[in-house]
């Protein structure tokens, strides 16, 4: 069994409130659950007004597969949301 492990820093550029903030991060966690089946959560940053730290996880049988998964899901992230992305680590776990 192999996890394959997100974790991404972004910055959510003019926002008022931490309740906007929640809408954004939450939209986004949907995106990964609904489109790519990725266990996801806002992990830290939860008070920071401007930045938001989101993990994800997928599992498989292959490593190769798991982090192609991932990297499409940052890839749309970056190109459908409106955060910039300050940065992002992925990692595989063999179990």
């Amino acid at each position: 069994m192999i996890v394959s492990m997100i974790q991404m820093i972004f910055e959510i550029p003019d926002i008022g409130s931490i309740k906007d903030k929640r809408i954004i991060v939450k939209s986004v966690t949907e995106k990964l659950r609904r489109r790519f089946h990725i266990s996801a959560a806002e992990v830290d940053l939860q008070d920071s007004l401007s930045f938001a730290q989101i993990g994800g996880a997928l599992v498989s049988n292959s490593r190769v597969f798991g982090e192609s998964v991932l990297n499409k899901a940052f890839k749309m992230i970056e190109n459908e949301t409106a955060v910039r992305i300050q940065d992002m680590k992925i990692h595989s776990e063999e179990f």
